[in-house]
């Protein structure tokens, strides 16, 4: 996989998955891709100038390939593609040369997806991942790529129909202003016409509202979705008309989602 990733990178992994175990493995799909994007950016900010720039001519030092790295912690293992220089330079901090277990950090690399979504909540994040020690430089450069991959992943392109859309509000703990405050994640979960399973999107809020989702219908519907048969909801006040203002056809099933949290819990830390 190559550190300049894919626009499309995170649609393509949400795309494969096809059964409720699937939505496990996008916890590791994204540090993958989080990981060697951050990596990436620690690169650049050890050279000095961006990829394909002009002044790398004139540093005495430049990108060199990649080489395969196998991370190992609670999310089991990945492997990666680490990048280098050529004068043999480059230390990276996130993951040190020769450090392989890496404890927690799969939590820590969704932090930067799912709390929520702001270029401070991710400088936050990898404040706590880096330590106090490190430049502003660095957490700019890496925030600026992070941030990036998360608006490309929140902005892309749906389907134009979802015959089942899942749609829960889940109650998480995130860091904000150096306290522990609590926030809803709004989750939407669509069944493609091939029965696959795709994450639509993700939302944070202070709490849960129908006018809320209100918002988070008209944003699916902005990015293609024109109809959807079965919406299977909780009991939120409001939320059937909150529905049907945007999707007028579909049909609203009052059910428990717990099934959406379950499937969603390693993909979203609860920190």
């Amino acid at each position: 996989m190559s550190v300049e990733l894919d626009e499309k990178l995170v649609d393509q992994i949400v795309g494969q998955i096809k059964t409720q175990d699937d939505l496990a493995d996008l916890s590791r799909q994204l540090l993958k891709a989080a990981v060697e994007r951050v990596m990436a950016a620690e690169l650049e900010d050890h050279l000095g100038y961006s990829k394909h720039s002009p002044e790398g001519h004139n540093t005495g030092n430049s990108r060199n390939g990649h080489s395969k790295k196998t991370i190992k912690g609670d999310f089991g293992e990945v492997d990666i593609q680490a990048p280098r220089d050529r004068n043999g330079e480059f230390s990276p901090q996130l993951i040190a040369k020769g450090k392989t277990r890496i404890n927690k950090l799969d939590q820590q690399i969704l932090a930067l997806y799912a709390r929520g979504m702001t270029t401070r909540d991710i400088a936050d994040a990898l404040h706590e991942m880096y330590g106090a020690d490190v430049s502003h430089s660095l957490i700019g450069t890496v925030t600026d790529a992070v941030h990036e991959e998360v608006q490309t992943w929140q902005n892309r392109p749906l389907e134009s129909l979802y015959p089942i859309l899942y749609l829960d509000g889940m109650v998480v703990k995130v860091h904000q202003d150096k306290r522990v405050v609590k926030k809803t994640v709004y989750v939407a979960l669509g069944v493609t016409t091939e029965g696959h399973k795709e994450l639509l999107g993700l939302w944070i809020a202070e709490t849960e509202s129908s006018k809320f989702w209100l918002s988070v219908l008209t944003e699916l519907q902005n990015r293609g979705v024109e109809d959807i048969f079965i919406a299977c909801v909780d009991g939120l006040t409001g939320f059937p008309e909150a529905i049907t203002t945007v999707f007028p056809k579909a049909q609203v099933q009052l059910c428990i989602v717990h099934q959406v949290r379950n499937s969603l819990k390693s993909a979203i830390p609860d920190n």
